[in-house]
């Protein structure tokens, strides 16, 4: 049967008929892309999917993108935190720029084998780039010390560093190192994790893009794939606090537009 007669017995226009025979080819395609993406960004919800569709030049609709993300099965199922105890919010101070201030913790994880490490995590408040993770089985006070001087070495110090009341961060070692250096470190209250939100925020896509995704057979393994996660979520992740931009992105703004009203105040003043 041809295409016309077939339109005119289900009563659609041929027109009609190969608008919605390419939409389906399209969709396909864009499926296959989804998928792909969806394959090698296993936590990555349809939005981050879509930010990444928009860099590879296709502009899709997002309802589209959610129509088509639902319908191939690829929503990512949420990991519950536990909450041990529903907490006061303690309103944090806002960095209005790139390094003014930084939050430090430790998370935990086991090698293929049983043996556990630690990870030194390091972040910006303002851009929440992942400054360093220092991945070892013991990281004493001393090796704090040397990751800090290490990023000193690299875009200096920040005004202030939140960290929790742990031996590491709270012993002589990095007492006076912080004197020396000028840096506040800002304890946060003891049982209260909520008041270095922007570490805890961290932390939970750490575990679960990195760590719950990985099965590490060594520390050299270890080490090398977290750090590759490291590069990847500064670089190539979108941050929904962000406006999806990545944190290297959102600096580089910053950064930009501080040129911009610098410029433009020398011009006003001349």
């Amino acid at each position: 049967m041809g295409v016309t007669r077939a339109c005119g017995l289900v009563g659609i226009s041929r027109s009609l008929f190969h608008y919605e025979s390419r939409r389906r080819v399209d969709d396909e395609a864009l499926t296959g892309r989804m998928m792909a993406i969806a394959a090698q960004k296993r936590r990555y919800g349809y939005r981050r999917i879509h930010v990444l569709l928009q860099r590879d030049g296709c502009f899709a609709n997002h309802k589209r993108i959610w129509r088509l993300y639902s319908k191939a099965g690829l929503s990512v199922r949420k990991r519950r935190r536990k909450r041990i105890a529903a907490v006061e919010r303690t309103p944090l101070p806002l960095a209005t720029g790139p390094n003014q201030s930084w939050s430090m913790d430790f998370v935990s994880d086991g090698l293929a084998y049983g043996r556990r490490f630690r990870c030194l995590n390091v972040v910006d408040d303002y851009t929440r780039e992942c400054l360093a993770i220092e991945v070892d089985t013991s990281l004493p006070g001393l090796r704090v010390q040397q990751v800090l001087e290490r990023l000193k070495e690299m875009r200096g110090l920040p005004a202030s560093i939140t960290v929790d009341n742990g031996p590491e961060f709270a012993g002589k070692v990095l007492d006076a190192w912080a004197y020396e250096a000028g840096v506040t470190l800002s304890f946060i209250r003891p049982g209260k994790p909520v008041e270095n939100a922007y570490i805890e925020s961290f932390n939970g896509r750490f575990r679960d893009e990195c760590l719950n995704e990985h099965w590490f057979v060594s520390m050299r393994h270890a080490k090398r794939l977290i750090e590759e996660w490291r590069i990847e979520y500064n670089t190539e992740r979108p941050h929904s606090s962000l406006g999806y931009l990545t944190p290297v992105q959102f600096a580089r703004a910053h950064d930009a537009k501080q040129q911009f009203l610098t410029s433009d105040s020398n011009c006003g003043s001349d």
